[in-house]
């Protein structure tokens, strides 16, 4: 069970929010000044237009309250479930600014919400097998602390953050340093205690070279169902053990069952589908005046 997603510090991500609403207002919104007083209030929802898993309902306000005068109650909590129709959050406030902030807010709300429902069904095919579901850091430049936080909201586990917070001893750095041995022995000596180090093999040799070096967890990129099994049985009470490569909803099942403890895909956030959200205005007071 993966732990409860923590949205990360506004800091991390408030300055994506400003950059959005900075290239979609440019000078500001034409049409709504044309048509609208300035005066002018209104009560809207935002509402799911398919079933999704909610995320990122606070990300979404951002863009309003940077523009102020709008008030944003949520409906539907990050993670909750949601169905096609259902209102996710309320908007009243300024007309001026609720038009403005529109398209900002759904596509952050949308992009959160598709990495949370995408990774939510990887996590659903592998309900009861105990693996755990994990991201990578194949994210949208600019976006990972809110990717990371879409995937934990919907119920997958974070791998590290970038290169500082974890050691993942990979091909090029085995190729570049003369071996296995040579990598991860060099890599044992340099890690800070409260870092772990993870190791890419490609064979049961390399498995063992890399356990004798001091690794604590093996990455299997690539592997074949029947090599995921035989590693899995060979040296899964070792240490931890990562599949990747290759994996979608049509097998992801099938490499869980090999054995293996977790399953890391960067289609979580690459290639996750799209989600529809809509802002729809359900009162527009005094507007017959």
């Amino acid at each position: 069970m993966a732990p409860p997603a923590t949205l990360p510090a506004r800091s991390s991500w408030l300055p994506a929010v400003e950059r959005a609403l900075a290239e979609d207002l440019g000078s500001g919104d034409v049409t709504t000044r044309a048509v609208l007083p300035e005066d002018r209030r209104v009560e809207a929802v935002i509402e799911a237009r398919e079933p999704l898993v909610v995320c990122g309902q606070e990300v979404a306000a951002a863009a309003f309250g940077l523009l102020g005068g709008v008030e944003v109650e949520a409906l539907r909590g990050d993670g909750e479930r949601a169905a096609a129709g259902e209102a996710l959050c309320a908007l009243s406030g300024s007309a001026h600014a609720i038009l403005a902030g529109e398209r900002t807010a759904l596509n952050l709300l949308a992009r959160c919400s598709s990495v949370a429902t995408w990774t939510r069904r990887f996590v659903d095919a592998v309900a009861g097998t105990g693996v755990a579901i994990v991201d990578t850091r194949k994210t949208l430049p600019g976006w990972r602390s809110l990717e990371k936080y879409a995937v934990a909201t919907g119920g997958g586990v974070n791998h590290r953050s970038g290169l500082y917070d974890a050691m993942l001893v990979k091909d090029n750095h085995i190729a570049a340093a003369g071996g296995v041995t040579a990598a991860v022995k060099a890599a044992r000596a340099a890690a800070p205690a409260h870092l772990w180090v993870q190791v890419e093999v490609e064979s049961e040799r390399q498995a063992e070279e890399a356990l004798a070096a001091g690794a604590d967890s093996l990455l299997l990129d690539n592997r074949s169902l029947a090599e995921l099994a035989a590693l899995a049985a060979r040296f899964r009470e070792h240490c931890v053990l990562e599949a990747s490569g290759g994996v979608g909803l049509a097998n992801v099942r099938a490499v869980a069952e090999t054995g293996v403890h977790r399953i890391s895909i960067g289609a979580l956030t690459h290639s996750a589908p799209h989600v529809d959200v809509a802002l729809e205005v359900a009162a527009w007071p005094g507007a017959s005046r």
